[in-house]
């Protein structure tokens, strides 16, 4: 019965006053500022500190050198394998720091064999409700579910790397000098598989929305605190009333995966529209621990990602940019606290840039205006996956590396130099 609902819902867009009241210029994305979010958490989620020399749930790293330990103790999550690396630089409170731990998705390159994480893929709709609380509009993401199953976050590719999966080819582009055995044996692959669909109900005055000419639904902005409190459930034991909770009491979100919400041109704001616009995060849902799993604290891996309708950003954002992005920063810091040592990413053009001391590999390139997508034909699509950039690049090693001496990945071409550094909080250059 939604298909139905939907068709009417739409027809009504441009006539409807309460619509029309929240109603943007298409354009508004063309003139905002599209970003990723860096630490999407709920309030349960105290488990964690920062790893590096300040502390943290560092398992069995090695000091300096890469050495690779298997995964990070005492919590119940998906396959992760952790290290270190060695590179001058301050922490977030100024402290010099030299050591840098890290942990990431799947198991060490050194051990030579391959990894499957679960990646169920949960479509989610978002219903922007009246003043009455009845739905107005309702952002459907049902006709991007096989796009993106079908696209080069789960599918093989021909890359420097192999023929592979994305993440898989990256990772082993910027551990290559890492990879032991045979050139087949390291890999870490995702295992799609479509969940059953989830809904958010977003109230009236937490959003807004464009139309096409038509008033069919374009894009939704919306309030990005009413959006996490709809995402994440608030308390233990939870009920289905939001999209997490629903999906883990439907035993379709494990600890063991890595689930991708996805969503339909679904964007944030904070505070005011203006003020626009995050295009996903990952992040994972905190739950104690429970007598079955030894009462180990529970961290249930995701990503928000909505896929982008070509033409709304400027630069080539467009289809998988944001789901790219996101899924590639959790295989390199899935549970959002990788330190590194501070680093400088500006546009030469724009003047835009980003400055931070955690390793988020799309950070560094969304800002820059000329070569943040890389385009890849397959399946019968044109994908706009982000270009990344390398373990390499955050780990200032001189030379990189990586497969070519490369620091950003597909393009090899995005990041040809190491970030200024070292840099004290704040990106100030150390004296």
């Amino acid at each position: 019965m939604l298909a139905p609902v939907m068709a009417l819902l739409v027809s009504a867009g441009a006539s409807n006053p309460a619509i029309a009241a929240k109603t943007v210029p298409i354009n508004t994305l063309r003139l905002s500022n599209p970003h990723h979010g860096l630490s999407q958490k709920n309030s349960n989620a105290g488990i964690t500190k920062p790893f590096g020399s300040a502390g943290g749930i560092v398992g069995n790293g090695g000091s300096g050198g890469g050495n690779s330990g298997s995964g990070v103790p005492g919590i119940d999550s998906l396959t992760n394998w952790t290290g270190s690396f060695t590179a001058p630089g301050y922490l977030p409170d100024g402290t010099p720091n030299s050591t840098w731990n890290f942990a990431m998705v799947g198991r060490p390159p050194e051990r030579g064999d391959s990894t499957v994480i679960n990646a169920p893929v949960i479509p989610v709709f978002v219903d922007l409700l009246g003043p009455d609380g009845r739905v107005l509009l309702t952002a459907d993401p049902t006709g991007y579910v096989q796009p993106v199953v079908r696209s080069p976050m789960f599918q093989p590719f021909l890359y420097d790397s192999g023929f592979t999966q994305f993440n898989d080819a990256m990772f082993r582009a910027e551990f290559a000098d890492r990879i032991k055995r045979h050139d087949d044996d390291w890999h870490t692959f995702l295992n799609p598989r479509v969940k059953k669909a989830q809904r958010m109900q977003i109230p009236y005055g937490s959003w807004y929305v464009a139309l096409y000419s038509d008033g069919s639904y374009a894009y939704a902005l919306v309030d990005e605190t009413a959006f996490v409190n709809d995402l994440y459930p608030p308390t233990y034991p939870f009920d289905d009333s939001t999209v997490i909770g629903a999906a883990e009491l439907a035993g379709d979100m494990t600890t063991r995966d890595l689930t991708t919400l996805l969503f339909n041109n679904v964007y944030l704001y904070e505070g005011n529209p203006n003020n626009c616009c995050v295009l996903g995060f990952h992040s994972y849902d905190f739950e104690p621990g429970i007598p079955s799993n030894g009462n180990k604290p529970r961290l249930y891996v995701f990503d928000y990602s909505s896929w982008i309708t070509p033409g709304f950003f400027y630069f080539g954002f467009e289809d998988i940019t944001a789901l790219s992005h996101e899924i590639a920063e959790t295989f390199h810091d899935p549970f959002v606290n990788n330190l590194v040592p501070w680093w400088l990413s500006v546009d030469p053009l724009t003047g835009a840039g980003q400055c931070q001391p955690v390793l988020e590999t799309g950070d560094v390139v969304e800002v820059l205006s000329s070569l943040p997508v890389y385009q890849i034909f397959i399946n019968g699509m044109t994908y706009h996956p982000q270009n990344e950039a390398t373990f390499n690049w955050f780990a200032r090693q001189s030379p990189s590396k990586a497969i070519n001496g490369a620091y950003s990945f597909p393009d090899e071409t995005t990041l040809t130099e190491l970030s200024p550094g070292p840099l004290l909080p704040g990106c100030v250059p150390a004296p």
